[in-house]
């Protein structure tokens, strides 16, 4: 076990989900981002001048939702980690109280995170905005 992350995990007390809005506001922000990679193609054939401001907001968008999911990741591998976790369920150790509050953070985390909505949404936009695009290319005059 890493020393380091041992005593980082106890210098920052037990971790907590972030507040709905934080939640719902990366959620938004990584759909918005992921519209506007797809609706590119689209927007091209409509009003070219558009393409470059949509593709900035798309890669800044982008780059704060990843930015965030990437902390959201690595406070629960850090938690998991530094505290033994794993080792402990699988009966290696002794639960602690903060162990059990540890593990209810990471369940807790996962069950509010709102990664399944962003992935099917992103899917089903992909494949409207390829069949528009592919009607778009055929009949556009």
């Amino acid at each position: 076990m890493n020393k380091r992350m041992e005593a980082a995990a106890k210098l920052h007390g037990l971790p907590h989900t972030m507040p709905p809005p934080v939640i719902y506001g990366a959620m938004v922000l990584g759909l918005l981002a992921a519209v506007s990679f797809r609706v590119l193609t689209i927007v091209e054939t409509i009003n070219p001048v558009l393409v470059r401001p949509l593709w900035y907001f798309a890669v800044v968008g982008y780059i704060f939702f990843f930015a965030y999911r990437y902390y959201i990741t690595e406070r629960r591998r850090r938690a998991i980690l530094a505290n033994r976790l794993l080792e402990k369920i699988r009966g290696q150790g002794q639960l602690s109280g903060d162990d059990r509050e540890l593990v209810a953070y990471v369940l807790s985390s996962l069950v509010k995170s709102k990664e399944n909505i962003n992935y099917l949404f992103i899917v089903a936009v992909s494949l409207v905005v390829v069949v528009v695009d592919l009607v778009l290319t055929l009949y556009h005059p």
